[in-house]
């Protein structure tokens, strides 16, 4: 299909175009964001995120909460926190997830928010503490 076809001619704002251009993030940038939504696309990563909006959880709590096995679970964390998303911290033999930081709050509500505009009514929020 050529261009005119779609814009109706031919021509563009040349600096219109450049400026916007000169703006973009550079590729890197743009591979790892849309690295992040890749992870996030899988139901299964979100409850988890889900529940960790929620505060910090073992990984037996999340695989209580999501009805998974604590090594499926496991699984699933690693690729979250290889995208830094979640981080851990050990206590003794005990490892702990959260949210690695207040983006990734933001990000989770913000997406929240967007889907409450489609169903026309709040999603259940309370549990979540971390939420401002």
């Amino acid at each position: 299909m050529a261009i005119d076809e779609i814009c109706g001619e031919s021509k563009f704002d040349k600096t219109k175009v450049e400026k916007v251009k000169a703006g973009l993030v550079p590729n890197i940038a743009v591979d790892r964001l849309a690295d992040t939504f890749k992870v996030l696309s899988d139901p299964t990563r979100v409850k988890i995120v889900l529940a960790l909006l929620g505060g910090e959880l073992c990984v037996c709590e999340i695989a209580e909460v999501v009805g998974m096995s604590q090594s499926a679970v496991s699984h699933q964390l690693r690729k979250l926190k290889d995208l830094r998303l979640v981080k851990r911290r050990k206590s003794a033999k005990m490892v702990y997830y959260s949210l690695d930081d207040d983006h990734i709050i933001r990000l989770i509500t913000e997406c929240i928010s967007h889907v409450e505009e489609e169903f026309r009514e709040p999603i259940n929020l309370s549990m979540i503490e971390n939420v401002k």
